[in-house]
């Protein structure tokens, strides 16, 4: 079942045991806060809660617990964190058996007040996680309440950014949400987190891009797109004043470098594979596992546009060799920088 389902659900009641499955963390927070609201009155909070992680306690230990009746509280909920850690090694079908028949023996006769959550929150339903959470979906498939907290699209989690800003008074023009969903990768967790840093900090007045780049991580590689495209201009003087800015910021060259690769190996493959648009590059970097927002499709696209293959490919070894120069004895890592940035511009 979806998230709104289940918070919908448990209005009516709530189900012996559930299993939280997948990575995405703001919708599965709201599930936990409804459920122990749900369950638990304001007083047993404290005792009628309990949290077992299976990477340090075995699932039988843990149902034992949920087995047993507290002398405090008259309702309980048990959260078995890290839920992968109990699937077997091994392939034999007795270990499969063995703790799949423990947990299915439980749910034949749950203790009366008390809700058992399972959450596998380790993997996603996309790329190389989705064969991984399929077993893990498979060795708990005794519990027949499954809820899946899959990752928000590009368009919901816009849509969901500007009601969270506007709940919280927060005034964020459309070019800063687009950084702000950038900078998080449309993390919505992050994002939330991200909206009250902001609330607090601009305390009234419209949000700015500054404002962004100082409270939020990462936010910096709006920065380095500048760069790319100063350096897809040939502008060697903005390049250099770019430089200039991220040096009296303390930006990390290593991490900046690093962030100018990526942007320059990801436009080098969507020119190979003859992406034409923005639209195509996300689907085709969202297929093979590399998650990317419609602004930094359009920021590929713009580098695509701006360099021929031929440039890309050197920009690329231009890079490598930046890089390389890095980590071996130098004098100042702006003198690797500014040296790529010369090579990059001449002619």
């Amino acid at each position: 079942m979806t998230p709104e389902v289940f918070l919908e659900r448990l209005k009516s009641g709530v189900a012996a045991a559930y299993l939280f499955l997948g990575a995405e963390a703001y919708q599965r927070e709201r599930c936990r806060r409804a459920l122990i609201d749900a369950v638990l009155p304001a007083e047993d909070r404290e005792s009628g809660f309990a949290r077992h992680d299976l990477d340090q306690t075995t699932l039988a230990a843990a149902l034992d617990d949920a087995r047993s009746m507290s002398l405090f509280a008259s309702q309980r909920v048990i959260w078995l964190g890290s839920a992968e850690a109990a699937l077997p090694r091994g392939k034999t079908s007795e270990d499969d058996e063995g703790d799949a028949g423990v947990l299915a023996a439980y749910l034949n006769s749950p203790t009366p007040g008390t809700v058992v959550v399972i959450e596998a929150s380790r993997y996603d339903f996309d790329g190389e996680d989705k064969s991984k959470l399929e077993r893990v979906q498979k060795f708990y498939s005794a519990v027949p309440a499954q809820v899946e907290f899959k990752a928000f699209s590009p368009d919901a989690a816009r849509a969901l950014t500007q009601r969270m800003a506007k709940d919280a008074g927060l005034q964020l023009g459309l070019a800063e949400l687009a950084l702000l969903i950038e900078a998080t990768a449309g993390d919505v967790a992050r994002i939330s987190v991200e909206i009250e840093k902001l609330r607090l900090f601009v305390d009234g007045r419209k949000v700015t891009p500054e404002d962004i780049a100082t409270l939020v991580p990462d936010a910096r590689a709006s920065t380095i797109f500048s760069l790319v495209a100063a350096l897809g201009k040939g502008d060697r003087t903005r390049a250099l004043e770019i430089l200039d800015t991220l040096t009296r910021e303390g930006e990390y060259m290593p991490l900046a470098l690093t962030l100018l690769a990526t942007q320059f190996r990801m436009a080098l493959v969507a020119r190979e594979v003859n992406l034409r648009n923005a639209s195509q590059i996300q689907a085709h970097f969202n297929k093979v596992g590399a998650r990317i927002w419609p602004e930094r499709a359009r920021q590929i696209e713009q580098t695509v546009q701006e360099f021929s293959k031929a440039r890309l490919e050197n920009a690329v070894v231009r890079l490598f060799e930046a890089d390389r120069a890095l980590r071996d004895s130098r004098p100042d890592d702006r003198i690797v920088m500014e040296e790529m940035i010369l090579a990059l511009t001449a002619g």
